[in-house]
Order: C-alpha cells, then structure tokens, then sequence
C-alpha cells in the first residue's frame, strides 16, 4: 500500500537513515560501528524507498543501479586495503595511519582526545569497502524478493 502519507514520510526518514548509515560506516575506528553495521543501516534506508513505492518505479530506479559490480568493488577493495599491509610486511597492516598521508593518515594525538576522522588509517578504508559490499549485498537480497513476489499492484 502506498499512501501519500507512506511516500512523505519515507522520503523522509530514508534520507535521514542513510545519512546515519553513512556516518555509521566513516566513524566506525572511532565509536561503537563500522562498514558492516553501517552498511546494514544504509540497507534498511534503500528497503524503506523499495517497500514504500511502486513496482515499476522500483524495477526502473534499481535498472540502472550496479548492485552487482558495487558488491565486487566492496569485495577488491577490501583485499587490496588488506594487500597494501605488505608494503610494512604484514598482511592487513595499518600502513596509513600516522604516515601524514593526506586522507585519514594524521597523526593520532597523544593522552585523551576526542578522537580525529582523519587518523584512521587503512581502517577507514576497510569500512567504506565493507559497508559497500554489505550495502549492495542486502540491498540486492532485499530487491530479489520485492521483484519476485510481484507486487504490481497497489493493496
């Protein structure tokens, strides 16, 4: 059933879901969280907009979205942060963090601090590529029973 009502409010709350999915899969080296969690989140934002429209507006939307290829780069992308540890001789070494590379290769300041996006290193790398896989996996699961079950019509 799609109302008014049901399409207002889910435009709403999707937005606001996958902006903290989003912050989610950023801030997981630094609070409770990460890419997998993330990305489940920003799943739940995307089964919100399928559920809540048509099944044309959904087959169109999603036609042109590469669920597939995103899955495969969260995948790769996650082995080749893993891979660039043997540049320090260990397979998944944080070889980023404190080198001063420009994105998320600061410093960590030392005692007690609130905590800096910018120092995560390889970590944050790793939950971007997890919370894309995760991400495109569900969204896919989620888009496969929506499209085989066939609700065409509105209840």
């Amino acid at each position: 059933m799609t109302t008014v009502i049901i399409k207002t409010t889910t435009k709403f709350l999707a937005s606001l879901i996958l902006t903290f999915g989003a912050y989610i899969i950023l801030h997981g080296h630094l609070t409770p969280g990460g890419g997998f969690q993330g990305g489940a989140v920003f799943a739940s934002g995307l089964a919100l907009l399928i559920v809540a429209n048509r099944y044309d507006d959904v087959k169109r939307a999603f036609k042109r979205v590469p669920l597939s290829s995103l899955e495969s780069i969260g995948a790769l992308g996650f082995l080749g942060t893993a891979a660039l540890g043997f540049m320090g001789y260990t397979f998944f070494k944080n070889v980023i963090a404190n080198s001063g590379f420009p994105l998320f290769g600061e410093p960590t300041p030392i005692g007690i601090n609130p905590g800096y996006l910018n120092t995560g290193g390889t970590l944050t790398y790793m939950n971007i590529f997890v919370g894309t896989k995760v991400l495109a996996g569900l969204t896919s699961i989620i888009l496969i029973f929506f499209l085989l079950l066939g609700v065409k019509k509105d209840e």
